[in-house]
């Protein structure tokens, strides 16, 4: 860095003394400030590292979303079966699966561990300038962009599969990349930041049955049309929507007090909307079932799930709904015309096993339809992979606390196109992220005490974003809705 000592002038303190010249800027510094310069230098040399570091966990995401060793098996199999006759065709099956975009992400990664190690070797020898810094920067920005680009061509064509044809004596096997329709795709970074205070849009005016007053609220439902918002209002009975800028909510379903007939509901937990049959489905958790609710007042609803103890639910990009059972300790998956239901995570009693769950409440399913639960009395997030017999820890895990690595009662559960996992960790009061492989989350807002201020809460339970990446959280205690915009 230092080109020797001579007499001139600082470029900090302005004086004449023996000063050492900066390879990297080319400016003369005193020795103070030499030493001051380079431990800035160090500082920036330490910035691009940790953003190395962030975009690596985002790229080792896309790389598992990629995993294409089931598929390879399908083929493997296929031509052991049919020997001979079928090597012509496995070849041609490979080399389609070979051109897909995650073969990319993997070149991708490949750069960024050579690039990591030789800044780790510049750390260990003490020897970089600016040039050094600027250019990491400049081929971290290029990795992003090109990370970027094949995120969204994975996204438009992301469901790979392989297709039986009948032909004689065998079935020929052909590897296609199809479109499906896209789950709604949160507009966010892995570097975006949260304003401190929340603005609140719902709700706020103490606990109580009026329309701009909530009771008790649990899960919540933002359409990304209007950016109305559907809340269960759990004390009140009801499911009520709040369009944008309101003063006030709306019955849409319930509200004719706690009972089983078809017009009521019993302490509601959960709702979405289903676009495709213009109807709200609900989870009746105080009459044990899931009900449809139709926007048109011509039709009665429906009860479309009996007999089960329904915490939270989802739904998938194939109409698959999934459903939390809290006493049986499970998730299932109905898929469209099934009266039974999948299990799909738990189901092997209650306990803390890697196969077990105890009071599953949120769930997010992703684009493979990976399931992931927040097990509420566990302290954890779940991820159970489409098919798998026990669920891999994601998030928490390591007991009831209030550390970066605990989790405290979680609830309302959201996942980004990179992976991180956004939880209303409730017990904790506060909304944290957990980057994809973290062993610690991070607090987005809240963790400031339990309180009712406008960056406080009072156990959220349920999270969502809209398009433009605003946080919506249910504030359960202090019966209200509090929206974070990005800073």
């Amino acid at each position: 860095m230092s080109s020797g000592l001579r007499k001139s002038h600082c470029v900090r303190c302005d004086k004449e003394r023996a000063t050492s010249k900066c390879t990297g800027c080319l400016q003369d510094f005193c020795y103070t400030h030499f030493i001051q310069h380079h431990q800035e230098l160090n500082k920036q040399l330490e910035d691009v590292y940790s953003n190395y570091s962030l975009f690596r966990q985002a790229l080792n995401f896309q790389i598992s979303r990629t995993n294409n060793e089931l598929l390879f098996r399908q083929i493997d199999q296929w031509e052991y079966d049919s020997i001979r006759l079928v090597q012509q065709t496995a070849n041609e099956c490979r080399q389609i699966l070979s051109q897909h975009p995650s073969n990319d992400i993997h070149q991708i990664d490949m750069h960024l561990v050579r690039l990591t190690d030789q800044i780790e070797a510049m750390r260990h020898e003490d020897d970089f300038n600016e040039m050094d810094i600027n250019q990491f920067k400049e081929k971290l920005e290029e990795s992003k962009e090109r990370l970027g680009h094949l995120v969204e061509e994975l996204d438009r064509s992301s469901v790979i599969t392989v297709q039986h044809t009948s032909t004689p004596l065998i079935n020929k096997i052909l590897v296609t990349v199809s479109s499906q329709q896209p789950l709604p795709s949160i507009n966010i970074n892995n570097n975006s930041v949260w304003k401190r205070h929340g603005i609140m849009i719902a709700g706020g005016n103490g606990r109580g049955s009026k329309l701009n007053q909530l009771a008790y609220p649990r899960g919540i439902y933002v359409d990304d049309d209007d950016r109305t918002i559907y809340l269960a209002d759990h004390d009140n009975h009801r499911i009520v929507r709040w369009r944008f800028n309101a003063m006030n909510g709306e019955i849409v379903a319930g509200g004719n007090g706690p009972g089983k007939a078809l017009n009521q509901l019993d302490r509601p937990t959960d709702v979405i909307v289903d676009k495709k049959n213009d109807s709200l489905i609900i989870c009746d958790r105080g009459n044990s079932r899931v009900v449809r609710w139709f926007h048109r007042s011509d039709r009665s609803p429906q009860i479309i799930i009996p007999n089960i103890y329904c915490s939270r639910l989802t739904i998938d990009d194939n109409g698959s709904l999934y459903v939390s059972d809290g006493e049986r300790h499970e998730v299932k998956r109905w898929k469209t015309g099934e009266a039974e239901g999948t299990v799909v995570a738990g189901g092997n009693g209650k306990g803390d096993f890697p196969n077990q769950l105890n009071s599953p409440t949120a769930l997010f399913v992703d684009q493979d339809h990976s399931v992931y639960v927040s097990d509420h009395h566990n302290n954890r997030v779940m991820k159970w992979v489409d098919g798998a017999l026990k669920g891999m820890l994601v998030a928490g895990g390591h007991g009831q606390g209030d550390s970066r690595a605990n989790l405290d009662h979680p609830q309302g559960l959201v996942v980004d196109r990179f992976g991180n996992i956004y939880i209303a960790d409730s017990w904790n009061h506060r909304i944290v992220r957990w980057s994809y492989n973290a062993k610690k989350g991070v607090i987005i807002v809240g963790a400031n005490g339990r309180g009712d201020n406008s960056d406080q809460f009072q156990y959220p339970v349920g999270l969502s974003f809209d398009q433009d990446g605003s946080l919506y959280v249910v504030d359960q205690n202090n019966n209200r809705v509090q929206k974070f915009t990005i800073d």
